[in-house]
């Protein structure tokens, strides 16, 4: 957990928040960007590891400390998306929720695409044969 305000009490105490509140919050900025089909497991489950809506921190690594955060996002893009593009929207988008959400200084966001989603392509295989 991080204290925002590290020395600083409030009237009633001190806001710690935990790096799981980050990384959920990272994951969602990041699932609603068009191009992004899916989280992925990261470095510990790899592209076999496509994780729903409901374990979005999974896909996730933040490291957080008195008042900033490091994020590292790891995701499958979904095919014919320009990959560049997609990752500065992710990037802009996990900041801009970071920082309004919890007051953290976002320091890097960086994009580990895991996969591409195939289907699309398929499809398009099976219409041609």
């Amino acid at each position: 957990m991080t204290n925002i305000d590290e020395g600083k009490e409030y009237e009633n105490g001190q806001v710690k928040i935990s790096d799981e509140v980050v990384a959920t919050i990272a994951g969602l900025a990041a699932i609603d960007i068009e191009g992004v089909h899916a989280m992925s497991g990261g470095f510990t489950g790899g592209i076999s590891d496509i994780l729903g809506r409901k374990n979005l921190s999974k896909g996730v690594k933040v490291e957080v400390t008195d008042k900033d955060a490091s994020v590292d996002l790891y995701i499958v893009v979904k095919y014919g998306s320009k990959i560049p593009d997609v990752a500065w929207k992710i990037q802009e988008a996990v900041k801009d929720a970071i920082v309004n959400m919890t007051g953290l200084k976002v320091l890097e966001v960086n994009i580990h695409v895991q996969g591409v989603e195939l289907k699309q392509s398929e499809s398009l295989e099976e219409e041609e044969s």
